[in-house]
């Protein structure tokens, strides 16, 4: 963690996708699943959230693209540790300027 720290101490924010993905269908992640393992490697499309996850620098995952199937497309934002500040500013900036207050996913399920 503390690597990690080291190594983006010299930005302010650090850009990555949230998902490697596309967000997967409701009910997708099942709770249920016995098979650990299996369980385990549905996880892979969030790689870009651990190194956070590990550091405890702030992050925040935003709505900045869609599909054209209209499925939002996270970009996530992290800060410096312990500077949770810059990342909300930069945050209510960037929702100024891309709202997605209106904005909602179709939902099956």
């Amino acid at each position: 963690g503390r690597d990690i720290v080291g190594d983006l101490g010299a930005y302010d924010l650090f850009i990555t996708p949230t998902l490697t993905q596309l967000p997967r269908p409701l009910g997708y992640y099942d709770m249920s699943e016995t098979d650990i393992d299996r369980y385990n490697a549905k996880w892979t499309d969030a790689v870009f959230a651990f190194p956070f996850n590990i550091s405890g620098q702030p992050a925040i995952s935003l709505p900045l693209g869609w599909s054209k199937d209209g499925v939002p497309i996270g970009v996530q934002l992290v800060g410096r540790y312990g500077d949770e500040a810059t990342v909300l500013a930069a945050s209510a900036q960037l929702e100024q300027e891309m709202p997605w207050r209106g904005r909602r996913p179709a939902v099956s399920g």
